[in-house]
């Protein structure tokens, strides 16, 4: 009895408990909604909606002759109100099953049925942003406003479409990393980054009201700010050459097993970067932009040092190019280190004019430490006054920082630091570094800063220029830049590079060979991997580009500088003059002035081989055929007309042929035998054609030529 009494009187307490707790959440309910009502509903509107921010279209980016590198792409996520003022249930439900039909058919993803239950679902519950589709592009999103319901207008169809921008890269993969992108965390790279305060433009603002999952829906109050859309760059970039630079660097990395390399063309008088590639080996066994070696990455440059450590030597007057150096059967030691030649028996007594020309590391080495042995600060000023030492300032984030230290670290200097920074080590710099500094010795001492950007535009109006830029006027004196060109010049004729010389026009240059840490998989001899490298100017008389390519770690057929790196500097040379009228030897002869007195042959043009020989025969002009072909080159000389070979792709290697030079019945003839259709501009000789020789092309691709009398 007593136990069922406590058993009672828990009961009771329990109920009591439970009646005086929701007595005060219902009087709890009344002060909120009667009376602090207005309060609460005050304070819900201010946190639901708000003034957030809304990116502008980033500007465009374009090659040099206007072809897009970089540009937005507007992207669109369509939604729907299902408790829109004007959406009634008959509206919806007369047009539900032709709404949903063709949403089916526009997105391919899901049936008629699926969409249908879908947004009937989504009816009933009176969802206010309702997803219907996202990434929808332009032209999906201008097919699907005239579609049954939505075609009534936001506010009796409910469509609410959500803009967003995706940058997409044209010509995929062509100088993708030196063009850049933006990363989730709004960091820029590349000249995404270096000119944002152009690109970005001026960030909107605009009411948004958050829903149910932290979703926020636009609201249309006619208040805010639009976002203003970033301004266009146009680049320094020829998408041409860059191609070619792209394909030549790949090859040639697959070639020799290499893990990754780069390639960069400079316009010798202005210093405008015309191609920039960045290759490197993915885990897919597939080659891809993933890092700007060229710019951003210093490493030890190996033997393309050289020439500038005899450019100071000869600038102090300590060493003469004629000066005798004992190269000593391949190996010199210095302290308690062994200096190696790649020639193992050396190269006996030889000028320091022949060491470079064959790369000699006991040569080289020798004189300049018998040179600055007592005074190794006057050497290391004399490269920091070449520009080694310092950044060159380009407008691309993440420049690599040069490292050249001098007798005061006396940490990192010792005995054999001086010759061993003579011949390109304990001295890193960028490849972009080694080509502004050859680039100078090509633009008679004129040190140019690399650019990589001609204007800025707004609206089609330009808005800023960037004027070539000489970080120094002279870098040394004339009579020392005239001994080093000739020992570049002499690189080629008749050193290490002779497998790069053209029959067409000189090159001049230095080949380089670095060893490298070996922690990439590479070609290694005793615990280390190698750089090949190859920089140099064309053509060497009167230079109008600097190349310079750097190729690491390769794992075949050699590491040396002439045999890895070569042959790609030599295939972009070739595939320039090929296409550049002016730089041809038959224009430059023709354009060449000489006294009234001297006796020219007339001026003519290539084309058919019968052709041209029967016409001078007829004129009394004399020719001197150098070979058999159908077609021909001609060259002007004092007394006769040469005239060469001239070699045209077969119709079965689909590749463009070269008619620069020829007259218009002759290139006509060979343009529309391949099946292009070819567009005429001007009159007598063609001058330009707009299809690259040697680069892919289809039957009924169109070429234009330009034409000059």
């Amino acid at each position: 009895m007593n136990e069922d009494k406590t058993l009672r009187l828990r009961i009771y307490l329990v109920w009591s408990v439970l009646v005086l707790f929701g007595g005060a959440i219902a009087v709890k309910l009344f002060v909120i909604q009667l009376a602090e009502g207005d309060k609460w509903r005050a304070q819900a509107v201010n946190v639901a909606t708000a003034m957030r921010s809304v990116q502008p279209d980033r500007g465009h980016i374009y090659s040099d002759d206007g072809r897009l590198l970089a540009t937005s792409v507007p992207e669109y996520e369509v939604r729907m109100d299902m408790r829109a003022d004007g959406l009634t249930d008959e509206v919806f439900n007369a047009n539900i099953d032709s709404l949903a039909l063709r949403l089916s058919a526009l997105f391919g993803d899901r049936s008629m049925a699926d969409h249908r239950r879908d947004l009937i679902d989504a009816r009933m519950r009176g969802e206010r942003y309702h997803l219907v589709k996202r990434k929808c592009d332009h032209e999906q999103l201008r097919e699907l406003e005239t579609f049954p319901l939505f075609r009534l207008g936001r506010y009796k169809s409910g469509l609410i479409t959500d803009k967003s921008t995706v940058r997409v890269h044209p010509f995929g993969r062509l100088a993708a990393r030196t063009v850049g992108y933006v990363l989730k965390d709004s960091t820029a790279i590349g000249l995404e980054g270096g000119f944002n305060k152009w690109l970005g433009g001026v960030t909107g603002r605009r009411l948004e009201r958050r829903l149910t999952g932290g979703v926020w829906m636009p609201i249309d109050d006619g208040q805010g700010q639009d976002p203003v859309p970033g301004s266009d760059l146009h680049t320094t970039i020829d998408i041409n050459l860059q191609d070619v630079a792209d394909a030549a660097l790949e090859a040639q990395l697959r070639k020799n097993g290499a893990h990754h390399g780069c390639v960069m063309v400079m316009e010798t008088q202005t210093g405008y970067i015309k191609a920039i590639s960045n290759l490197s080996l993915q885990g897919d066994s597939t080659y891809r932009e993933d890092l700007n070696y060229a710019v951003g990455m210093a490493t030890e440059p190996g033997s393309t040092f050289k020439t500038a450590s005899l450019m100071v030597a000869l600038e102090d007057g300590l060493v003469t190019p004629d000066q005798i150096v004992d190269t000593r059967g391949g190996k010199r030691r210095f302290y308690d280190r062994w200096m190696h030649d790649s020639h193992e028996e050396g190269y006996g007594l030889i000028t320091l004019h022949r060491a470079l020309e064959v790369s000699s590391n006991t040569g080289i080495s020798q004189a300049i430490d018998a040179a600055y042995r007592k005074q190794p600060s006057r050497f290391v000023d004399g490269l920091r006054k070449l520009g080694f030492g310092a950044p060159l300032g380009v407008r691309i984030p993440g420049e690599g920082m040069p490292v050249l230290r001098g007798p005061e670290d006396k940490k990192h200097w010792s005995g054999v630091s001086l010759p061993w920074m003579s011949i390109g080590y304990e001295v890193s710099v960028t490849p972009l570094r080694i080509l502004a500094f050859y680039n100078a010795i090509a633009n008679n001492g004129r040190l140019m800063q690399p650019q990589f950007v001609r204007t800025i535009t707004r609206d089609g109006k330009e808005v800023e220029r960037f004027e070539p830029v000489a970080l120094n006027e002279r870098i040394c004196s004339d009579a020392t830049l005239g001994q080093v060109r000739r020992m570049l010049e002499g690189v080629v004729d008749t050193g290490t590079a002779v497998n790069l010389k053209s029959a067409h026009f000189r090159i001049a240059g230095k080949t380089g060979t670095a060893q490298i840490a070996a922690d990439k998989a590479g070609y290694k001899v005793n615990g280390v991997s190698y750089q090949a490298s190859f920089v140099g100017y064309f053509p060497a008389d009167a230079p109008r580009y600097t190349c310079i390519v750097v190729v690491s770690s390769p794992s075949q057929r050699g590491y040396y500088g002439n045999v890895v790196a070569g042959p790609i500097f030599r295939e972009i040379a070739d595939k320039i003059y090929s296409n550049r009228l002016e730089m041809q030897t038959e224009v430059a002869q023709a354009g060449t002035a000489l006294p009234p007195a001297t006796p020219r042959t007339p001026v003519t043009l290539s084309g058919h081989t019968a052709d041209l020989l029967a016409a001078m025969e007829g004129l009394g002009v004399r020719a001197d055929v150098q070979g058999d072909g159908e077609w021909a080159s001609t060259a002007v000389g004092d007394s006769a007309v040469t005239v060469t070979p001239r070699n045209l792709p077969g119709d079965a290697t689909g590749m463009v042929p070269n008619v620069l030079g020829m007259g218009l019945r002759d290139a006509l003839y060979i343009l529309e035998n391949r099946g292009l259709r070819v567009r005429v501009v001007g009159s007598g000789m063609v001058r330009k054609q707009s299809l690259m020789p040697g680069s892919r092309c289809f039957k009924g691709s169109a070429i234009t030529l330009e034409l000059t009398t």
